[in-house]
């Protein structure tokens, strides 16, 4: 049975590139709304503040209990010391090709500080979504990103690279490396880097966006409270640059976190594909406890299912 749907995948998908044809042609149209000014980066050191003017952060830092929501895919609310942060967001009913099956979050009450963007890819950088966070929402970015963000009219568009640091009312927010594809389409002419985040306030978080494996992942963070691992895709198969659930398990042995909480699955799937029962859309998060299990014992690993939060303070 798993062979007749990696056939449907495989027509649906045209080995991975109708679907970022289409997104190309169809979706990626040109804005009409009025372009505004790019506002370069306040400073060109390591460190950063992302203006003041453009965030808007209250609560009493000492005594919140953080919380992180995962949204599905790879959308992730963070909320950690009084500031609220949201990573890869992907909140539409349909985007290109595929279809959510779980309901899109209501979003309109998060008060959200910062977007945080891991790279290019249409279904972690989505035009119609991060709209609807307005034009004014401050976006932490690769290497190569702002410029078509700039002409889609986002106003504070921060640039960093791995090791650089964003700091936002005492959360620093450090990228790190990752290895995954740096185009946004195939042979397209916008590239960024990928990379992934750290996270740093009364606990430490490390969102790894899209990766496999990579030598220089045993040195990503100092003492990761909460690690928020890929382990699929939306498909009945993955391509290289992705963790699976073992490999999302070995990457536990160098990153050592505390907790662990699988992403990047159980919430998108090719249109075609909507009917059928579809076992890759439950089974990876709980093919990678079962790895873990065994190759990392000592982390917890909670798995969310979309929609779902885990509360915690000072891990």
């Amino acid at each position: 049975m798993i062979n007749f749907y990696t056939g449907v995948w495989r027509i649906l998908d045209l080995s991975s590139f109708y679907h970022e044809w289409t997104v190309s042609k169809l979706i990626i149209k040109p804005d009409k709304s009025p372009l505004v000014k790019y506002k370069t980066p306040v400073s060109n050191s390591i460190d950063k503040q992302i203006p003041g003017d453009a965030v808007n952060v209250s609560g009493n830092t000492q005594e919140a209990q953080n919380k992180i929501t995962f949204a599905g895919h790879a959308t992730v609310l963070v909320e950690m010391d009084g500031v609220t942060l949201l990573t890869d967001p992907l909140l539409r009913k349909r985007a290109a090709h595929l279809a959510r099956l779980v309901a899109v979050p209501d979003y309109s009450a998060w008060d959200v500080d910062a977007i945080l963007i891991s790279h290019m890819h249409w279904d972690h950088l989505d035009f119609p979504t991060l709209r609807a966070f307005g034009y004014d929402m401050p976006l932490i970015v690769p290497k190569g990103a702002a410029k078509l963000l700039k002409k889609k009219g986002f106003k504070y568009i921060e640039e960093i690279v791995p090791d650089q640091t964003v700091q936002l009312n005492g959360v620093k927010i450090i990228a790190t490396p990752a290895n995954h594809s740096n185009t946004r389409v195939p042979m397209s002419k916008h590239k960024g880097d990928s990379m992934g985040f750290i996270i740093d306030g009364s606990d430490e978080i490390y969102f790894a966006g899209d990766t496999d494996l990579f030598p220089e992942m045993e040195n990503i963070g100092t003492d990761i409270d909460v690690a928020l691992i890929p382990v699929w895709g939306y498909g009945p198969t993955i391509g290289s640059g992705h963790l699976d659930p073992y490999r999302a398990a070995k990457a536990l042995e160098h990153l050592t976190p505390t907790i662990a909480i699988p992403i990047h699955w159980g919430t998108y799937v090719p249109i075609g594909m909507v009917w059928m029962q579809l076992s890759f859309m439950k089974t990876p998060p709980r093919s990678f406890a079962k790895h873990a299990s065994i190759i990392a014992p000592n982390v917890e690993v909670k798995i969310l299912e979309p929609g779902d939060s885990f509360q915690f303070k000072h891990l």
